[in-house]
């Protein structure tokens, strides 16, 4: 009798607070038996820093707020056969889109020059740093993204629900006290 394989998941924060991977972790125990079923491959969890070829499924919490992010979330839409939105900033762009209404010069103006902080302050124009974008973005606006958990951060037991539910080979469904927008 042959071990069946396991799905090849994939996790990473694009703009946002991080608080998603921490609801990833509150799944508590119940990780041990996630991990009889998948392996982790790119994740703060690993520290692997690609995505493979041949991933199952991508997570990813954060909006785009710079074109490393794009980046970032174009490899993994590429690489993985599921894609999924994890938490309001990925879903609508979340706190870090309260930028919108405002103009990106008129923000790098206020933090760099106009606010209390370093003298002389510049604002960067380093090769190295990824452009800002003119908006924070949710990801399904940038790429085809399969299933949304929706939340600020979603609860362990959502994030569980999708997961055993796609091991099941089942339609995830978030259901009453699963599914929140705060």
């Amino acid at each position: 009798m042959s071990a069946k394989k396991k799905l090849k998941v994939a996790t990473t924060s694009l703009a946002g607070c991080f608080g998603c991977h921490m609801s990833f972790l509150d799944i508590d125990e119940r990780l041990f038996t996630l991990l009889e079923h998948i392996e982790f491959d790119r994740s703060p969890l690993t520290d692997i820093k690609h995505c493979s070829p041949d991933c199952d499924i991508g997570i990813i919490e954060g909006g785009l707020c710079n074109a490393e992010n794009v980046h970032v979330l174009r490899e993994f839409r590429q690489n993985c056969k599921i894609l999924i939105a994890l938490g309001a900033c990925a879903v609508t762009g979340g706190l870090p889109a309260q930028r919108n209404h405002l103009p990106l010069t008129t923000i790098l103006e206020e933090v760099y020059h106009t606010s209390p902080g370093l003298a002389n302050g510049m604002i960067p124009n380093d090769p190295e740093l990824p452009l800002p974008l003119n908006q924070v973005h949710p990801i399904h606006e940038v790429v085809k993204v399969d299933y949304f958990i929706p939340g600020c951060p979603p609860s362990g037991d959502a994030i569980w629900k999708v997961l055993t539910d796609l091991l099941a080979g089942k339609e995830p469904s978030l259901g009453h006290g699963l599914m929140h927008y705060d």
